[in-house]
């Protein structure tokens, strides 16, 4: 079997990036974008989604968070896009429901080929510390255009920011994971079309 891997670097007036991603991993992660409640998320993705993946971010956090956190989705997403090659053999599809206490998020992921994020979460003027959560919808934004995925994310109910946030990661982590299996029965690509 091919590797499924992509180590790819960022550089921009705002920020740097080295990403390496393996998406048939184990879950280890070495993040280190000096947003620790981003670092956060970034590690329980990796975990749940069984990818390894190591970050190092340095960016004009002296400004915002914002341009760390996008850049870092463009990253993250144009990795994926690498590392799945032609997608050949792959599921294509793939969804989960994460409950974090109170909170329970549902993320549905098609590899298409067609960028699109329809994001549902109350995330609008909630923060865990210093961290604004309407951040998410620009990670994920990043990383559904880059990667060219369908990505469809609703919380269906929330109260705690911290929770409404890792259920959102976890979600994608675990629909990512089961969206790019190898499936021994998928012949060629999982399209009528012949192409993703």
């Amino acid at each position: 079997m091919m590797k499924r891997e992509a180590r790819l670097k960022r550089d921009t007036l705002e920020t740097k990036i080295e990403l390496s991603l393996d998406i048939d991993g184990e879950g280890r992660s070495r993040i280190a974008t000096g947003i620790p409640f981003f670092d956060h998320m970034l590690t329980l993705f990796a975990k749940h989604s069984l990818m390894d993946l190591e970050v190092k971010a340095v960016g004009d956090l002296e400004v915002d968070y914002h341009h760390t956190v996008e850049d870092v989705g463009i990253a993250l997403g144009t990795a994926l896009k690498d590392a799945l090659g032609d997608k050949t053999g792959i599921r294509r599809y793939g969804h989960a429901y994460v409950p974090m206490d109170e909170t329970l998020t549902r993320v549905v992921v098609d590899l298409s080929g067609r960028a699109y994020l329809e994001l549902r979460a109350p995330l609008q003027r909630k923060r865990v510390l210093d961290f604004p959560l309407q951040l998410i919808e620009e990670f994920m934004r990043s990383l559904a255009v880059n990667s060219a995925m369908n990505l469809h994310i609703e919380t269906l109910y929330s109260r705690d920011a911290h929770h409404l946030a890792e259920s959102i990661f976890k979600g994608l982590a675990k629909a990512l994971d089961q969206a790019c299996r190898l499936d021994s029965r998928v012949k060629g690509l999982p399209s009528t079309k012949g192409k993703l």
